[in-house]
């Protein structure tokens, strides 16, 4: 889905819970998806102006874990100093600087790729626990 505006980080923040709440995650896992798309897609629309968000499920590459697999993609200005930008506290926007630390810390796997002036990709996953 295309994210432009907070109307679409609403929708996307739905689509990730609707999905997770079908899966049979958790309560507190369904808030930590809906709460790390937020942040990525806050980040599209505040840096990017624009973008897409792909939510789906996942199956690990074993095939014993199922779980949900969320790709924010933009072509932004991209990052220069990725390790920086992940660290807690930092942003450039005089936000709390929680966005790409917090969504790495709510997630089971997180990557980031981005080239200056190319843009950015930040793919996270959670997989279901078994009870």
């Amino acid at each position: 889905m295309n994210i432009t505006s907070s109307a679409d980080i609403i929708a996307a923040r739905g689509k990730g819970r609707e999905l997770a709440m079908k899966m049979g995650f958790s309560v507190v896992d369904q808030t930590k998806i809906t709460t790390a798309i937020s942040e990525l897609t806050r980040n599209i629309v505040t840096y990017a102006g624009k973008g897409e968000v792909i939510i789906k499920k996942a199956e690990s590459e074993t095939g014993g874990k199922n779980g949900i697999v969320v790709v924010c993609r933009d072509e932004g200005p991209g990052i220069e100093d990725i390790q920086l930008v992940l660290k807690s506290g930092f942003s450039t926007s005089e936000s709390l600087g929680l966005g790409l630390s917090g969504a790495k810390q709510l997630m089971d796997e997180f990557e980031i790729k981005s080239k200056p002036g190319k843009g950015t990709i930040v793919t996270i996953k959670k997989w279901l626990r078994r009870r």
